[in-house]
């Protein structure tokens, strides 16, 4: 086949082509459709024709065949399985969407979902960004934006992998090596344990601590004269750090009963007694303050016997040590007491493989950063090991003993400070050791979820309680309009919500005057504890609404001041700083900052604060008292006007004041004098003894024996119900 003919050939098939596009071009114009162009081929008649010199003899044939029957390519299939595109209008939804992904959905502001909502039985004032809508609520917004909605095929989720980190089998009795004791000191508050500690590790922790009472748990190795070491943990004998106590309690191996021999059993006595009964930990008794000349440590003994802590001297098996912790008596036979019965429990312990431990504090340091107070009870940590506590984890930098020494190691039973931390564990919390940062990384994920589906079933649990609770409400208001028309309903409820139509999510809120908003720091996260426990049992919302909007620890800084302009709060600081800028920051804004050292003054400053927000009450003070002895009358004008002749039996009557009649002990009147006369002469004051003749701004009849009380209104400061027990 010569090159004219291909050609011609090739000519003829275009030809063709272009007929069959202007049929089709003329028979849509015909049924008034929209042209597109019409590709009934795998290769556009436009490309051959600009494209002419590319195409080889194959391609000619294949265009030569009958153009509706070409095979479907690869790339033609995946096209067609293709998820069609949501249609402008359209709204793919599911169950349980938020306030915030059904705005994100519908391509619309969170604003527009409240108004939508306006008219339901959802109470607005409760519903956050991050609330959960039901799938009928979610089905009426989009209707009423004027959209269509989808519902988006769900995805079956797959049951997650535990990647948590679990503590390691029971070691062989053939790896554990002697370990030292870690002893807890308790007992009741100022019946000297920091003293006793004090002395013990001759260092001044007493004088430094705050009113002389220890504030937070800390960790201490005390090393004896024999070569012995003991750890010692000192907890606070305040009711409010019952708690922290209580955390002592589950790490340690022996606890000293400290029991002042003046003062007796106490409220944090018995207490202490109960953690190490529910710890099963056994107790050593101190009885200290001997020197003292009221002690009586027998009368202790037999106080104890109450509470099921029977001394040896009685055919017990507690040991009783009579101690002066201030002068340092007997304390040798103390910590000789402590050895003695650590023997006897043989404390051991493998100090190889990963480690595994328990955060006794926490707390934020300017210069370190986060930093934990640590036990260790399994392996021997060291400096790069990867470790994971709560809902955080670290890549421990440095190591640190009591006395901020850095030390390279540290074995179980000895108490260490960790730095390296992501961020703030919180006390209590156990340590483990991971083999990376990876893994760290695996154990965090897993966590978050767990505790993400926990708080969403709890989430879920509310809300479906609190839309049961208003859809009655809505349901009880229908009642109520069930016999309005459908315009006459809608008018009402016009009316009802017409302000919420104008403000902004936010701004429907209405601001209680009654609320005291406060922001809580504290030095380490056992402090932020113990305060929040105590809040946790404020029961007088009904006088004053107590809302903590943020708590933390560290020292004050800007965004505290920031939230408490906000919400209109007070800052409170437990043993935490606020440096000049930040309180000049504070001064400027209108905001009180609080700080405090020792917690029951931080408590009766925030009864204080209580108070100042209750409203005054207005009380009636007596200002003086008279009797009816006669009775007259006088003609004014027309008028007969009833006159009372009295004696004042008690403080004066002041024409300026208010005045009351009282009558068999009921009040019958209330209001003003028209007139106060003594001997005919008018008078603005009548006193103790003297006679007068007075008559009311009102006709009232009096009787011989009334009584006429004069008064004033008074406002006076109420004061809080709540009591936290202190």
């Amino acid at each position: 086949m010569n090159r004219g003919l291909i050609l011609k050939f090739e000519n003829l098939v275009l030809l063709r082509g272009a007929c069959r596009q202007l049929r089709t071009v003329s028979y849509r114009k015909a049924s008034r459709a929209q042209w597109k162009p019409v590709q009934s081929s795998a290769h556009p008649v436009w490309s051959v024709l600009l494209y002419r010199q590319f195409w080889q003899k194959d391609k000619l044939i294949s265009v030569a065949l009958p153009q509706r029957r070409h095979l479907a390519t690869k790339e033609e299939t995946k096209k067609k399985r293709k998820k069609t595109p949501l249609i402008k209008g359209e709204v793919e939804i599911r169950q349980k969407m938020t306030v915030e992904e059904l705005a994100r959905a519908m391509g619309k502001d969170i604003d527009h979902i409240y108004e939508a909502l306006l008219y339901t039985d959802i109470d607005l004032d409760s519903l956050e960004p991050d609330s959960i809508l039901y799938e009928d609520h979610i089905k009426l917004i989009v209707k009423k934006s004027g959209m269509k909605y989808k519902s988006a095929k769900l995805k079956e989720e797959k049951e997650r992998e535990n990647t948590d980190a679990v503590k390691r089998p029971p070691a062989d009795p053939a790896l554990l090596t002697p370990r030292p004791p870690v002893v807890t000191i308790l007992g009741h508050v100022d019946h000297g344990k920091t003293t006793l500690l004090d002395s013990l590790r001759k260092t001044q922790v007493a004088s430094m601590e705050a009113g002389g009472i220890t504030q937070h748990i800390g960790a201490f190795l005390v090393h004896l004269p024999s070569g012995e070491k003991i750890t010692f943990l000192d907890t606070p004998g305040h009711a409010a750090f019952s708690a922290m106590r209580a955390r002592g309690t589950h790490v340690t191996d022996i606890v000293i009963l400290v029991v002042a021999a003046e003062d007796g059993v106490m409220q944090q006595t018995i207490e202490s007694i109960q953690h190490a009964k529910n710890a099963g930990v056994p107790l050593i008794l101190a009885i200290n303050k001997c020197d003292k000349p009221e002690a009586d440590p027998e009368r202790v003994k037999k106080e104890l016997l109450a509470h099921d802590v029977v001394c040896e001297d009685f055919g017990g098996d507690v040991q009783a040590v009579n101690i002066s912790a201030l002068k340092g008596e007997n304390l040798m036979v103390l910590a000789e007491a402590t050895v003695a019965l650590a023997e006897m429990l043989e404390l051991k312990a493998d100090s190889t493989g990963l480690v595994e431990g328990t955060v006794i504090e926490s707390r934020k340091d300017k210069g370190k950063g986060p930093v934990t107070t640590a036990i260790i009870q399994r392996g021997t940590l060291r400096k790069g090991c990867v470790l994971v506590a709560g809902k955080t984890w670290a890549k421990v930098r440095f190591l640190f003993d009591e006395n901020g020494k850095a030390v390279d190691a540290a074995s179980p039973g000895i108490p260490v400070e960790i730095m390296g931390w992501k961020e703030v564990p919180s006390a209590g919390d156990e340590i483990l050791e991971v083999e990376s940062e990876q893994r760290a990384h695996e154990v965090m994920a897993w966590r978050t979820y767990v505790e993400q589906q926990e708080r969403m079933k709890r989430d879920v649990e509310v809300i479906e309680a609190k839309q049961k609770e208003h859809r009655m409400e809505y349901e009880k208001k229908q009642q109520k309009l069930a016999h309005l028309s459908w315009r006459q309903r809608k008018a009402v409820l016009y009316k009802a919500n017409k302000h919420l139509m104008f403000s902004k999510p936010k701004e429907r809120t209405e601001m209680d005057k009654n609320v005291l908003s406060l922001i809580v720091k504290g030095d380490v996260d056992g402090s932020v504890e113990a305060i929040l426990n105590i809040l946790e049992t404020y029961d007088a919302n009904d006088e004053c609404k107590l809302d903590i909007i943020h708590f933390g620890m560290g020292d004050i800084s800007e965004t505290d001041i920031s939230l408490a302009e906000t919400f209109n709060g007070v800052v409170f600081g437990f043993s935490v700083k606020a440096n000049e800028s930040i309180k000049q920051l504070a001064a400027k804004k209108g905001i009180k900052i609080k700080l405090h050292n020792i917690i029951y003054k931080l408590i009766e400053d925030l009864k204080d604060e209580l108070n100042s927000r209750l409203p005054s009450s207005v009380v009636e003070d007596t200002i003086g008292e008279a009797s009816v002895l006669n009775i007259f009358s006088v003609t004014v004008g027309k008028n007969k006007v009833p006159v009372a002749g009295c004696r004042v039996q008690k403080g004066l009557l002041d024409k300026k004041m208010k005045f009351k009649l009282v009558r068999n002990g009921d009040v019958i009147w209330k209001g003003s004098l028209s007139s106060l006369k003594h001997h005919k002469d008018d008078v603005p004051v009548i006193k103790t003894g003297m006679d007068c003749g007075l008559s009311l701004d009102k006709y009232i009849e009096f009787n011989i024996g009334d009584e006429i009380i004069c008064y004033e209104d008074k406002e006076v400061q109420r004061t809080t119900s709540w009591d936290p027990g202190f």
